[in-house]
Protein backbone atom coordinates (compact mmCIF):
# COMPACT_ATOMS: atom_id res chain seq x y z
CA UNK A 1 0.00 0.00 0.00
CA UNK A 2 1.12 3.56 -0.65
CA UNK A 3 1.88 5.70 2.38
CA UNK A 4 -0.52 8.38 3.66
CA UNK A 5 0.89 11.87 3.24
CA UNK A 6 -1.02 14.49 5.19
CA UNK A 7 -0.70 12.65 8.49
CA UNK A 8 2.92 13.81 8.41
CA UNK A 9 1.96 17.37 7.50
CA UNK A 10 3.25 17.06 3.94
CA UNK A 11 1.74 19.88 1.93
CA UNK A 12 3.89 19.77 -1.22
CA UNK A 13 2.05 18.14 -4.08
CA UNK A 14 5.31 17.49 -5.94
CA UNK A 15 6.15 14.77 -3.42
CA UNK A 16 4.22 12.02 -5.23
CA UNK A 17 5.28 8.92 -3.29
CA UNK A 18 2.07 9.12 -1.29
CA UNK A 19 -1.63 8.51 -1.80
CA UNK A 20 -3.19 11.46 -3.60
CA UNK A 21 -6.94 11.96 -3.42
CA UNK A 22 -7.71 13.43 -6.84
CA UNK A 23 -9.41 16.84 -6.52
CA UNK A 24 -8.21 18.17 -9.86
CA UNK A 25 -11.69 18.32 -11.41
CA UNK A 26 -12.56 20.97 -8.82
CA UNK A 27 -9.34 22.85 -9.60
CA UNK A 28 -10.11 22.83 -13.32
CA UNK A 29 -13.63 24.20 -12.80
CA UNK A 30 -12.30 26.77 -10.34
CA UNK A 31 -9.65 28.16 -12.68
CA UNK A 32 -11.97 28.06 -15.68
CA UNK A 33 -14.80 29.94 -13.97
CA UNK A 34 -13.01 32.49 -11.76
CA UNK A 35 -9.95 34.75 -11.89
CA UNK A 36 -9.87 35.77 -8.20
CA UNK A 37 -11.01 33.44 -5.41
CA UNK A 38 -10.98 33.21 -1.64
CA UNK A 39 -11.88 30.31 0.62
CA UNK A 40 -11.58 29.87 4.36
CA UNK A 41 -11.30 26.57 6.23
CA UNK A 42 -10.23 25.56 9.75
CA UNK A 43 -6.60 24.56 10.27
CA UNK A 44 -5.43 21.16 9.05
CA UNK A 45 -8.06 20.96 6.32
CA UNK A 46 -5.79 21.13 3.26
CA UNK A 47 -5.83 24.81 2.30
CA UNK A 48 -2.07 24.93 1.71
CA UNK A 49 -2.04 21.69 -0.25
CA UNK A 50 -4.84 23.00 -2.48
CA UNK A 51 -2.86 26.17 -3.23
CA UNK A 52 0.23 24.10 -3.98
CA UNK A 53 -1.71 21.98 -6.48
CA UNK A 54 -2.84 25.17 -8.27
CA UNK A 55 0.69 26.55 -8.14
CA UNK A 56 2.23 23.34 -9.52
CA UNK A 57 -0.23 23.27 -12.43
CA UNK A 58 0.56 26.86 -13.39
CA UNK A 59 4.32 26.50 -12.93
CA UNK A 60 4.92 23.01 -14.32
CA UNK A 61 1.84 22.05 -16.30
CA UNK A 62 0.60 18.48 -15.98
CA UNK A 63 3.97 16.75 -16.46
CA UNK A 64 5.09 14.77 -14.57
CA UNK A 65 3.01 15.09 -11.44
CA UNK A 66 -0.53 14.80 -12.76
CA UNK A 67 -0.38 11.57 -14.75
CA UNK A 68 -3.43 9.47 -13.96
CA UNK A 69 -5.44 12.38 -12.54
CA UNK A 70 -8.67 13.81 -13.93
CA UNK A 71 -7.01 16.99 -15.17
CA UNK A 72 -4.09 15.36 -17.03
CA UNK A 73 -5.49 15.74 -20.56
CA UNK A 74 -7.61 18.82 -19.87
CA UNK A 75 -5.26 21.56 -18.63
CA UNK A 76 -5.29 24.36 -21.23
CA UNK A 77 -4.53 27.41 -19.08
CA UNK A 78 -0.83 27.67 -19.83
CA UNK A 79 2.17 28.19 -17.57
CA UNK A 80 2.93 31.33 -15.59
CA UNK A 81 5.31 32.39 -12.79
CA UNK A 82 3.69 31.95 -9.37
CA UNK A 83 4.17 34.39 -6.50
CA UNK A 84 3.55 32.41 -3.30
CA UNK A 85 3.07 34.31 -0.05
CA UNK A 86 2.34 32.50 3.21
CA UNK A 87 1.67 35.13 5.87
CA UNK A 88 2.21 32.56 8.61
CA UNK A 89 5.92 32.75 7.76
CA UNK A 90 6.05 36.47 8.58
CA UNK A 91 6.12 38.28 11.90
CA UNK A 92 2.87 38.80 13.79
CA UNK A 93 4.09 40.98 16.66
CA UNK A 94 5.86 43.69 14.69
CA UNK A 95 4.29 45.45 11.71
CA UNK A 96 7.66 46.77 10.52
CA UNK A 97 9.20 43.28 10.55
CA UNK A 98 6.14 41.86 8.77
CA UNK A 99 6.48 44.50 6.06
CA UNK A 100 10.19 43.82 5.69
CA UNK A 101 9.78 40.04 5.32
CA UNK A 102 6.76 40.25 3.01
CA UNK A 103 8.46 42.83 0.78
CA UNK A 104 11.62 40.73 0.71
CA UNK A 105 9.61 37.79 -0.66
CA UNK A 106 8.10 40.02 -3.38
CA UNK A 107 11.49 41.48 -4.30
CA UNK A 108 13.02 38.00 -4.45
CA UNK A 109 10.28 36.85 -6.81
CA UNK A 110 10.79 39.94 -8.99
CA UNK A 111 14.51 39.23 -9.28
CA UNK A 112 13.74 35.65 -10.32
CA UNK A 113 11.70 37.16 -13.16
CA UNK A 114 14.72 39.24 -14.19
CA UNK A 115 13.18 42.46 -12.92
CA UNK A 116 16.26 43.35 -10.90
CA UNK A 117 16.18 46.82 -9.43
CA UNK A 118 12.58 47.49 -10.44
CA UNK A 119 11.05 46.35 -7.13
CA UNK A 120 12.74 47.88 -4.09
CA UNK A 121 10.15 49.12 -1.60
CA UNK A 122 9.96 47.68 1.93
CA UNK A 123 6.25 48.50 2.01
CA UNK A 124 4.36 45.40 0.73
CA UNK A 125 1.59 47.40 -0.95
CA UNK A 126 4.14 49.51 -2.82
CA UNK A 127 6.37 46.52 -3.60
CA UNK A 128 3.54 44.52 -5.16
CA UNK A 129 2.47 47.58 -7.19
CA UNK A 130 6.06 48.01 -8.42
CA UNK A 131 6.06 44.34 -9.40
CA UNK A 132 2.81 44.56 -11.33
CA UNK A 133 3.91 47.75 -13.13
CA UNK A 134 7.20 46.13 -14.11
CA UNK A 135 5.35 43.08 -15.43
CA UNK A 136 3.08 45.37 -17.45
CA UNK A 137 6.07 46.80 -19.31
CA UNK A 138 7.26 43.26 -20.07
CA UNK A 139 3.72 42.23 -21.06
CA UNK A 140 3.98 39.37 -18.62
CA UNK A 141 1.31 37.92 -16.33
CA UNK A 142 1.65 36.01 -13.09
CA UNK A 143 -0.35 33.91 -10.63
CA UNK A 144 -0.57 35.02 -7.00
CA UNK A 145 -1.29 32.56 -4.17
CA UNK A 146 -1.67 33.92 -0.64
CA UNK A 147 -1.99 31.50 2.28
CA UNK A 148 -3.12 32.38 5.83
CA UNK A 149 -3.99 35.96 4.85
CA UNK A 150 -5.43 36.65 8.32
CA UNK A 151 -2.57 35.26 10.43
CA UNK A 152 -1.33 38.63 11.71
CA UNK A 153 -4.84 39.71 12.70
CA UNK A 154 -5.83 36.46 14.40
CA UNK A 155 -2.60 36.64 16.40
CA UNK A 156 -3.59 40.08 17.71
CA UNK A 157 -7.26 39.62 18.46
CA UNK A 158 -6.70 41.03 21.96
CA UNK A 159 -4.37 43.85 20.95
CA UNK A 160 -6.62 46.42 19.30
CA UNK A 161 -3.81 48.81 18.43
CA UNK A 162 -1.61 46.20 16.75
CA UNK A 163 -4.65 44.55 15.16
CA UNK A 164 -5.60 47.86 13.57
CA UNK A 165 -2.07 48.48 12.29
CA UNK A 166 -1.98 45.08 10.62
CA UNK A 167 -5.50 45.50 9.27
CA UNK A 168 -4.60 48.75 7.54
CA UNK A 169 -1.35 47.32 6.23
CA UNK A 170 -3.07 44.26 4.76
CA UNK A 171 -6.00 46.31 3.45
CA UNK A 172 -3.62 48.58 1.56
CA UNK A 173 -1.82 45.55 0.17
CA UNK A 174 -5.00 43.99 -1.24
CA UNK A 175 -6.20 47.31 -2.60
CA UNK A 176 -3.28 47.29 -5.05
CA UNK A 177 -4.20 43.81 -6.29
CA UNK A 178 -7.75 44.64 -7.35
CA UNK A 179 -8.58 44.40 -11.06
CA UNK A 180 -4.93 44.33 -12.09
CA UNK A 181 -4.64 42.79 -15.55
CA UNK A 182 -1.15 41.42 -14.87
CA UNK A 183 -2.68 38.88 -12.50
CA UNK A 184 -3.72 35.83 -14.49
CA UNK A 185 -5.20 34.14 -11.43
CA UNK A 186 -5.22 34.77 -7.68
CA UNK A 187 -6.28 32.57 -4.76
CA UNK A 188 -6.33 33.58 -1.10
CA UNK A 189 -6.96 31.37 1.94
CA UNK A 190 -7.36 31.88 5.67
CA UNK A 191 -9.28 30.74 8.72
CA UNK A 192 -11.56 33.78 8.97
CA UNK A 193 -13.58 35.94 6.61
CA UNK A 194 -13.63 39.57 7.71
CA UNK A 195 -15.31 42.64 6.24
CA UNK A 196 -12.74 45.08 7.59
CA UNK A 197 -10.10 43.93 5.09
CA UNK A 198 -10.54 45.40 1.62
CA UNK A 199 -10.34 42.01 -0.05
CA UNK A 200 -14.08 41.65 0.71
CA UNK A 201 -15.13 45.29 0.53
CA UNK A 202 -17.54 46.80 -1.97
CA UNK A 203 -16.15 46.66 -5.46
CA UNK A 204 -13.83 43.75 -4.70
CA UNK A 205 -13.33 41.44 -7.66
CA UNK A 206 -12.59 38.38 -5.54
CA UNK A 207 -15.15 35.58 -5.30
CA UNK A 208 -15.68 34.11 -1.83
CA UNK A 209 -16.07 30.35 -2.29
CA UNK A 210 -16.12 29.42 1.39
CA UNK A 211 -19.72 28.13 1.23
CA UNK A 212 -20.12 27.83 -2.54
CA UNK A 213 -22.03 24.60 -3.09
CA UNK A 214 -20.14 23.60 -6.25
CA UNK A 215 -16.80 23.73 -4.40
CA UNK A 216 -17.93 22.63 -0.94
CA UNK A 217 -16.14 19.28 -1.27
CA UNK A 218 -12.97 20.58 -2.92
CA UNK A 219 -11.26 20.57 0.48
CA UNK A 220 -11.95 17.63 2.78
CA UNK A 221 -12.69 13.99 1.92
CA UNK A 222 -16.03 12.62 0.78
CA UNK A 223 -17.14 9.15 1.79
CA UNK A 224 -16.77 7.93 -1.80
CA UNK A 225 -13.23 9.33 -2.03
CA UNK A 226 -12.18 7.49 1.12
CA UNK A 227 -13.72 4.29 -0.18
CA UNK A 228 -11.99 4.67 -3.55
CA UNK A 229 -8.51 5.82 -2.56
CA UNK A 230 -8.13 4.13 0.85
CA UNK A 231 -9.90 0.81 0.20
CA UNK A 232 -6.89 -1.29 1.25
CA UNK A 233 -6.72 0.55 4.58
CA UNK A 234 -10.45 0.13 5.15
CA UNK A 235 -10.22 -3.61 4.59
CA UNK A 236 -7.27 -3.74 6.94
CA UNK A 237 -9.33 -1.95 9.57
CA UNK A 238 -12.12 -4.50 9.29
CA UNK A 239 -9.57 -7.30 9.71
CA UNK A 240 -8.11 -5.74 12.85
CA UNK A 241 -11.59 -5.24 14.33
CA UNK A 242 -12.20 -8.95 13.67
CA UNK A 243 -8.91 -9.81 15.43
CA UNK A 244 -7.47 -10.94 12.09
CA UNK A 245 -9.98 -13.75 11.83
CA UNK A 246 -10.54 -12.80 8.19
CA UNK A 247 -8.16 -11.78 5.43
CA UNK A 248 -8.37 -8.42 3.63
CA UNK A 249 -9.39 -10.07 0.39
CA UNK A 250 -12.36 -11.68 2.16
CA UNK A 251 -13.77 -8.39 3.53
CA UNK A 252 -17.23 -7.72 2.08
CA UNK A 253 -18.62 -4.46 0.73
CA UNK A 254 -21.09 -4.38 3.61
CA UNK A 255 -18.26 -4.61 6.14
CA UNK A 256 -16.42 -1.76 4.40
CA UNK A 257 -19.57 0.40 4.54
CA UNK A 258 -20.10 -0.38 8.23
CA UNK A 259 -16.47 0.52 8.96
CA UNK A 260 -16.99 3.81 7.12
CA UNK A 261 -20.08 4.43 9.24
CA UNK A 262 -17.93 4.24 12.36
CA UNK A 263 -15.36 6.56 10.81
CA UNK A 264 -18.12 8.99 9.85
CA UNK A 265 -19.38 9.13 13.44
CA UNK A 266 -15.95 10.38 14.51
CA UNK A 267 -14.66 12.41 11.54
CA UNK A 268 -17.46 13.32 9.09
CA UNK A 269 -20.13 16.03 9.18
CA UNK A 270 -18.28 19.24 8.28
CA UNK A 271 -20.50 21.34 6.04
CA UNK A 272 -19.23 24.11 3.76
CA UNK A 273 -22.23 23.96 1.46
CA UNK A 274 -24.62 26.94 1.29
CA UNK A 275 -27.42 24.45 0.54
CA UNK A 276 -26.42 22.38 3.58
CA UNK A 277 -26.45 19.13 1.61
CA UNK A 278 -22.86 18.00 1.01
CA UNK A 279 -20.51 17.25 3.90
CA UNK A 280 -16.88 16.19 4.22
CA UNK A 281 -14.55 14.27 6.53
CA UNK A 282 -11.57 15.98 8.15
CA UNK A 283 -8.57 15.11 5.93
CA UNK A 284 -6.09 15.38 8.80
CA UNK A 285 -8.12 13.09 11.08
CA UNK A 286 -8.80 10.46 8.41
CA UNK A 287 -5.16 10.29 7.38
CA UNK A 288 -3.90 10.05 10.95
CA UNK A 289 -6.52 7.46 11.88
CA UNK A 290 -5.68 5.20 8.95
CA UNK A 291 -1.95 5.63 9.40
CA UNK A 292 -2.24 4.72 13.10
CA UNK A 293 -4.34 1.71 12.12
CA UNK A 294 -1.60 0.53 9.76
CA UNK A 295 1.25 1.20 12.20
CA UNK A 296 -0.36 -0.16 15.38
CA UNK A 297 -2.36 -3.05 13.87
CA UNK A 298 -5.49 -2.04 15.76
CA UNK A 299 -8.41 0.34 15.36
CA UNK A 300 -8.31 3.37 17.68
CA UNK A 301 -10.62 6.31 17.00
CA UNK A 302 -8.36 9.03 18.39
CA UNK A 303 -8.86 12.80 18.57
CA UNK A 304 -6.20 13.68 16.02
CA UNK A 305 -7.39 17.13 14.98
CA UNK A 306 -7.23 18.60 18.51
CA UNK A 307 -4.18 16.61 19.62
CA UNK A 308 -1.95 17.94 16.83
CA UNK A 309 -1.82 21.46 18.21
CA UNK A 310 -4.28 21.90 21.03
CA UNK A 311 -6.26 25.13 20.95
CA UNK A 312 -5.84 27.10 17.68
CA UNK A 313 -3.86 30.26 18.30
CA UNK A 314 -6.79 32.48 17.32
CA UNK A 315 -8.95 30.91 20.04
CA UNK A 316 -6.14 30.85 22.57
CA UNK A 317 -5.76 34.59 22.06
CA UNK A 318 -9.51 35.17 22.15
CA UNK A 319 -9.92 33.23 25.40
CA UNK A 320 -7.40 35.41 27.20
CA UNK A 321 -10.04 38.14 27.52
CA UNK A 322 -13.34 36.45 26.72
CA UNK A 323 -15.59 34.04 28.60
CA UNK A 324 -17.19 31.27 26.58
CA UNK A 325 -20.91 30.65 26.99
CA UNK A 326 -20.85 26.97 27.98
CA UNK A 327 -24.61 26.47 27.94
CA UNK A 328 -24.89 27.85 24.40
CA UNK A 329 -21.98 25.83 23.03
CA UNK A 330 -23.44 22.59 24.40
CA UNK A 331 -26.79 23.02 22.70
CA UNK A 332 -27.70 20.53 20.00
CA UNK A 333 -28.18 23.45 17.61
CA UNK A 334 -27.10 27.08 18.01
CA UNK A 335 -29.04 29.90 16.38
CA UNK A 336 -27.25 33.05 15.20
CA UNK A 337 -28.41 35.85 12.94
CA UNK A 338 -27.89 35.52 9.20
CA UNK A 339 -25.98 38.82 9.09
CA UNK A 340 -23.62 37.86 11.93
CA UNK A 341 -22.73 34.68 10.09
CA UNK A 342 -22.39 36.09 6.59
CA UNK A 343 -20.82 39.45 7.38
CA UNK A 344 -18.48 39.34 10.38
CA UNK A 345 -16.83 42.75 10.39
CA UNK A 346 -13.86 42.36 12.71
CA UNK A 347 -12.23 39.75 14.92
CA UNK A 348 -12.45 42.21 17.80
CA UNK A 349 -16.27 42.13 17.65
CA UNK A 350 -17.02 38.78 16.02
CA UNK A 351 -19.96 36.69 17.26
CA UNK A 352 -18.54 33.95 19.48
CA UNK A 353 -20.41 31.15 17.72
CA UNK A 354 -19.25 32.40 14.31
CA UNK A 355 -15.65 32.29 15.53
CA UNK A 356 -16.16 28.75 16.83
CA UNK A 357 -17.52 27.79 13.42
CA UNK A 358 -14.65 29.38 11.50
CA UNK A 359 -12.12 27.58 13.67
CA UNK A 360 -13.79 24.19 13.19
CA UNK A 361 -15.51 23.53 16.52
CA UNK A 362 -18.96 24.10 15.04
CA UNK A 363 -20.29 23.63 11.52
CA UNK A 364 -23.22 24.70 9.37
CA UNK A 365 -26.54 22.96 10.07
CA UNK A 366 -28.90 24.97 7.83
CA UNK A 367 -28.89 26.48 4.36
CA UNK A 368 -27.70 30.03 3.72
CA UNK A 369 -30.81 31.08 1.82
CA UNK A 370 -30.97 34.92 1.75
CA UNK A 371 -34.48 34.95 3.22
CA UNK A 372 -33.31 33.40 6.48
CA UNK A 373 -33.22 35.46 9.64
CA UNK A 374 -31.25 32.85 11.58
CA UNK A 375 -28.57 30.27 10.77
CA UNK A 376 -28.21 26.98 12.64
CA UNK A 377 -24.81 25.72 13.77
CA UNK A 378 -23.85 22.52 15.55
CA UNK A 379 -21.05 20.10 16.34
CA UNK A 380 -19.85 18.11 13.32
CA UNK A 381 -18.85 14.79 14.88
CA UNK A 382 -17.57 12.92 17.91
CA UNK A 383 -14.02 14.24 17.52
CA UNK A 384 -15.07 17.89 17.50
CA UNK A 385 -17.42 17.26 20.42
CA UNK A 386 -14.47 15.93 22.40
CA UNK A 387 -12.23 18.80 21.20
CA UNK A 388 -14.82 21.39 22.23
CA UNK A 389 -15.16 19.77 25.65
CA UNK A 390 -11.40 19.80 26.09
CA UNK A 391 -11.30 23.47 25.09
CA UNK A 392 -14.05 24.46 27.50
CA UNK A 393 -12.51 22.37 30.28
CA UNK A 394 -9.33 24.41 30.08
CA UNK A 395 -11.33 27.52 30.97
CA UNK A 396 -13.92 26.14 33.40
CA UNK A 397 -11.86 23.85 35.62
CA UNK A 398 -8.73 24.58 37.63
CA UNK A 399 -7.83 20.94 37.02
CA UNK A 400 -9.47 17.86 35.60
CA UNK A 401 -9.38 14.46 37.25
CA UNK A 402 -8.17 11.58 35.08
CA UNK A 403 -10.82 8.87 34.84
CA UNK A 404 -8.47 6.16 33.54
CA UNK A 405 -6.91 3.69 35.94
CA UNK A 406 -3.45 2.13 35.56
CA UNK A 407 -4.88 -0.34 33.04
CA UNK A 408 -6.42 2.47 30.94
CA UNK A 409 -9.92 1.41 31.97
CA UNK A 410 -12.45 4.10 32.85
CA UNK A 411 -13.06 4.17 36.60
CA UNK A 412 -16.74 4.93 36.09
CA UNK A 413 -17.19 1.57 34.39
CA UNK A 414 -16.75 -0.31 37.68
CA UNK A 415 -16.91 2.14 40.62
CA UNK A 416 -19.86 2.18 43.02
CA UNK A 417 -22.33 5.07 43.42
CA UNK A 418 -20.48 6.59 46.37
CA UNK A 419 -17.19 6.70 44.43
CA UNK A 420 -18.97 8.21 41.44
CA UNK A 421 -20.42 11.07 43.49
CA UNK A 422 -17.02 11.66 45.10
CA UNK A 423 -15.39 11.95 41.66
CA UNK A 424 -18.05 14.38 40.43
CA UNK A 425 -17.78 16.51 43.58
CA UNK A 426 -14.03 16.72 43.24
CA UNK A 427 -14.48 18.05 39.73
CA UNK A 428 -17.23 20.46 40.77
CA UNK A 429 -14.89 21.83 43.43
CA UNK A 430 -12.39 22.80 40.72
CA UNK A 431 -14.83 24.98 38.76
CA UNK A 432 -13.54 28.55 38.25
CA UNK A 433 -16.61 29.89 40.01
CA UNK A 434 -16.11 33.62 39.55
CA UNK A 435 -16.26 33.21 35.76
CA UNK A 436 -18.45 30.11 35.40
CA UNK A 437 -20.83 29.93 38.39
CA UNK A 438 -23.23 27.01 38.61
CA UNK A 439 -26.43 29.00 38.89
CA UNK A 440 -29.15 26.51 37.91
CA UNK A 441 -29.84 22.91 36.98
CA UNK A 442 -29.05 23.51 33.32
CA UNK A 443 -25.60 24.88 34.13
CA UNK A 444 -24.92 21.98 36.49
CA UNK A 445 -25.83 19.49 33.79
CA UNK A 446 -23.67 21.33 31.22
CA UNK A 447 -20.60 21.42 33.49
CA UNK A 448 -20.81 17.70 34.30
CA UNK A 449 -21.48 16.80 30.69
CA UNK A 450 -18.49 18.87 29.63
CA UNK A 451 -16.16 17.13 32.07
CA UNK A 452 -17.35 13.67 31.05
CA UNK A 453 -17.14 14.40 27.32
CA UNK A 454 -13.63 15.75 27.74
CA UNK A 455 -12.78 12.43 29.39
CA UNK A 456 -14.14 10.63 26.30
CA UNK A 457 -17.16 9.20 28.09
CA UNK A 458 -20.18 8.50 25.86
CA UNK A 459 -22.54 10.85 27.69
CA UNK A 460 -25.89 12.21 26.57
CA UNK A 461 -27.73 15.11 28.20
CA UNK A 462 -31.53 15.03 28.52
CA UNK A 463 -31.69 11.66 26.78
CA UNK A 464 -35.32 10.94 25.91
CA UNK A 465 -37.42 7.82 26.18
CA UNK A 466 -41.16 7.46 25.63
CA UNK A 467 -41.94 9.00 29.04
CA UNK A 468 -39.47 11.85 29.38
CA UNK A 469 -35.79 12.72 29.51
CA UNK A 470 -33.06 11.84 31.99
CA UNK A 471 -30.54 14.56 32.77
CA UNK A 472 -27.39 12.56 31.98
CA UNK A 473 -26.90 9.05 30.64
CA UNK A 474 -23.39 7.55 30.54
CA UNK A 475 -22.88 4.54 28.29
CA UNK A 476 -20.10 1.99 28.61
CA UNK A 477 -19.66 -1.50 27.17
CA UNK A 478 -20.73 -3.27 30.35
CA UNK A 479 -22.65 -0.57 32.17
CA UNK A 480 -25.05 2.33 31.83
CA UNK A 481 -25.27 5.11 34.43
CA UNK A 482 -28.31 7.38 34.75
CA UNK A 483 -28.01 10.66 36.67
CA UNK A 484 -31.13 12.63 37.54
CA UNK A 485 -29.99 16.01 38.89
CA UNK A 486 -31.68 18.63 41.03
CA UNK A 487 -30.45 22.09 41.94
CA UNK A 488 -30.91 23.78 45.32
CA UNK A 489 -29.97 27.42 45.77
CA UNK A 490 -29.30 27.10 49.50
CA UNK A 491 -29.51 23.34 50.19
CA UNK A 492 -32.47 23.60 52.55
CA UNK A 493 -34.94 21.78 50.34
CA UNK A 494 -32.51 19.01 49.36
CA UNK A 495 -34.61 16.09 50.64
CA UNK A 496 -37.77 17.11 48.80
CA UNK A 497 -35.77 17.64 45.60
CA UNK A 498 -34.16 14.24 46.02
CA UNK A 499 -37.59 12.66 46.36
CA UNK A 500 -38.68 14.37 43.15
CA UNK A 501 -35.66 12.98 41.31
CA UNK A 502 -36.25 9.46 42.63
CA UNK A 503 -39.89 9.64 41.57
CA UNK A 504 -38.92 10.77 38.05
CA UNK A 505 -36.49 7.89 37.63
CA UNK A 506 -39.02 5.37 38.88
CA UNK A 507 -42.07 6.62 36.97
CA UNK A 508 -40.24 7.19 33.68
CA UNK A 509 -38.02 4.11 34.01
CA UNK A 510 -34.99 5.98 32.73
CA UNK A 511 -32.12 4.04 31.19
CA UNK A 512 -33.73 0.76 30.19
CA UNK A 513 -34.17 1.50 26.48
CA UNK A 514 -31.76 -0.59 24.33
CA UNK A 515 -29.93 -1.64 27.50
CA UNK A 516 -29.04 -5.11 26.33
CA UNK A 517 -27.22 -7.13 28.95
CA UNK A 518 -25.49 -4.16 30.55
CA UNK A 519 -25.60 -3.34 34.25
CA UNK A 520 -27.83 -0.35 35.06
CA UNK A 521 -26.83 2.12 37.78
CA UNK A 522 -29.37 4.90 38.42
CA UNK A 523 -28.69 7.76 40.84
CA UNK A 524 -30.74 10.74 42.01
CA UNK A 525 -28.57 13.64 43.17
CA UNK A 526 -29.06 17.15 44.60
CA UNK A 527 -26.49 19.92 44.15
CA UNK A 528 -26.41 22.71 46.71
CA UNK A 529 -25.23 26.12 45.48
CA UNK A 530 -24.78 27.39 49.04
CA UNK A 531 -21.46 29.23 49.20
CA UNK A 532 -19.97 26.89 51.80
CA UNK A 533 -21.04 23.75 49.87
CA UNK A 534 -21.23 23.98 46.03
CA UNK A 535 -21.37 20.21 45.65
CA UNK A 536 -23.73 17.27 45.55
CA UNK A 537 -24.88 17.10 49.15
CA UNK A 538 -27.56 14.43 48.91
CA UNK A 539 -27.87 11.43 46.62
CA UNK A 540 -29.46 8.01 46.49
CA UNK A 541 -29.05 4.98 44.28
CA UNK A 542 -32.25 3.50 42.88
CA UNK A 543 -32.39 -0.15 43.82
CA UNK A 544 -32.90 -2.45 40.84
CA UNK A 545 -35.68 -5.02 41.15
CA UNK A 546 -35.02 -8.51 39.87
Amino acid sequence: MKEISQADGIEDFADNDYIYVDKTEYIYKLVKKYKRVFFSRPRRFGKTLTLNIIGTLYEEGVEPYFKGTWIYDKWTFGQFPVLRLNFQNYRAQSVSEFKELCSKAIIGFANEQELNGLVTSTEPDVAVLELLNALKHKKQRIVILIDEYDYQMTANINNRELYEEFRLCIRNFYSNLKSNKQIKFMAVTGVTRLKDVSIFSAGSDIKDLTYESAFSQMIGFTREEIKRFYRDYLKLGVCYEQNKQIKPEDVTEKQVEEFLDRMAYHYDGYCFDELCKDKVFSTWSVNNFLQALSNNHEVIFGDYWYDVGGVPSILANYLEKHTLDVAVLQQEEILISYNDFKNPTSLTSINQSVLMCQTGYLTLRSSLAPGRFNIRLGIANRETESALSALLSLKIFDKTQDLLDQNDQNILEYCDASQLISILNEQLASVVYDKYPIKDESTLRSVLQLYLQGSRVDVRAESHNAHGSADLILNFKRRRIVLELKFSQDGRNAQSLLNQALKQIDENDYGRESLGGRELLRIAAVFSAAKDERKITLWQEVAETK
